[in-house]
């Protein structure tokens, strides 16, 4: 564990009114961090929990899928929602709704997704090359968000001859964001190889006056320490690490407290866990859908546990709650955490070319709005 005296001297991270301790966010990733396991992840330990990606053109026309995405537990607080546009004015209204309407605490914006059907468009990760357009988007959503903190979220760049972070993190600090944050990857790398953290040293010595948040490669505590150690920045955001592990907040909260760690837990702790996930899904979708979403979550959770083939399928496939509870049954509860179970997971793919809208890299200056986004949220 490193030496954690330089970090408990640190100033407590700020997001607007919000003091954010321990220094971590949860990254909003689509398909994961609905209501239901935000609450999961907030039972373990403090910070900020975002939802998943709600696209601005949804909200302004109120489409009923993604108004059920945007709900909050009861105590769910600060109510942080990430949202995803390409238009300046569709962005700018969709922020207005959210406050006027009183649905969200915190907005946070996406310009690091990789994936096709978004950059293809001019969104996520490619929006910041063009350095005015992002500019307009920034200015005109923290300018209608108010008094709630609007923050933004991008990478490193679209690929290594086109890096745009720098630029990005002085324009949203002088646009009026109140913090940004860096997945310290390429959108041509997607999730493969490792993340760059000398680049969110660089970003944290270009952004001088609000948060600057790090993201990249932490599946455990020590990294989460590590990393601020190493780049200086503000505090972290957890994404892939946390899948199947939820607990890691807990983990989180005391490393960054100074404190030992709570010991991890055996499969019949894990298995609890799991439990409490398939009922809160449950609240929020019903059963059925609960039960079926809750199948991709199983290869995180038993990871490197000694379960055997045929439970895991068993698992992989489960569709009812009597069904859940049987499976449950059959584990070896007393099975210890396995030594390597904390280590990278999901999704990691390889890299590969970014798609882009045409001629999008001859002017990155020009501010024309790129084709009309689709009205799917959560990415």
């Amino acid at each position: 564990m490193e030496d954690v005296t330089a970090l408990l001297s640190k100033p407590a991270l700020k997001i607007g009114p919000y003091e954010v301790d321990p220094p971590v966010v949860l990254a909003p990733m689509a398909g994961i961090t609905n209501v239901a396991f935000r609450q999961l992840c907030a039972e373990y330990g403090a910070g900020i929990y975002v939802c998943e990606m709600i696209t601005a053109r949804a909200v302004v026309e109120r489409h009923p899928g993604t108004m059920h995405m945007m709900t909050f537990g009861a105590d769910e607080k600060p109510r942080s929602m990430q949202l995803y546009g390409v238009d300046p004015k569709t962005m700018a209204e969709a922020v207005r709704i959210i406050v006027g309407e009183g649905l969200a605490d915190h907005i946070d914006s996406n310009f690091g997704c990789p994936v096709a059907k978004v950059t293809r468009k001019g969104g996520g990760a490619a929006l910041p090359f063009k350095r005015k357009l992002f500019g307009d988007i920034v200015r005109e959503s923290a300018k209608a968000a108010g008094d709630v903190p609007f923050t933004v979220k991008f990478r490193v760049g679209i690929d290594d001859d086109h890096l745009t972070y720098l630029d990005a993190g002085r324009i949203a600090e002088a646009e009026g964001a109140a913090a940004v944050s860096l997945h310290a990857r390429t959108a041509a790398q997607r999730y493969s190889g490792q993340a760059d953290w000398t680049k969110i040293t660089a970003l944290k010595e270009a952004v001088t006056s609000i948060p600057v948040l790090g993201n990249g490669d932490i599946f455990s505590a020590a990294d989460a320490l590590r990393m601020v150690a190493e780049t200086g920045c503000d505090g972290v955001v957890v994404g892939r690490g946390c899948l199947g592990r939820p607990w890691l907040f807990g983990e989180l909260e005391a490393a960054f407290a100074g404190r030992s760690l709570p010991t991890p837990p055996n499969l019949g702790e894990v298995a609890g866990v799991l439990r409490r996930h398939a009922e809160l899904l449950i609240q929020h979708d019903g059963e059925t859908k609960a039960l079926r979403d809750l199948r991709k979550h199983m290869a995180w959770y038993f990871m490197n546990f000694p379960v055997g083939a045929e439970l895991r399928r068993g698992f992989a496939m489960v569709s009812g709650l009597p069904e859940l509870d049987d499976l449950i049954g059959r584990l070896d509860h007393d099975a210890p955490f396995p030594d390597n179970a904390d280590g990278p997971r999901g999704r990691q793919g390889s890299p590969g070319k970014v798609t882009l809208p045409h001629g999008w890299l001859d002017d990155p200056d020009d501010n024309c709005v790129p084709e009309t986004e689709d009205m799917h949220s959560g990415g």
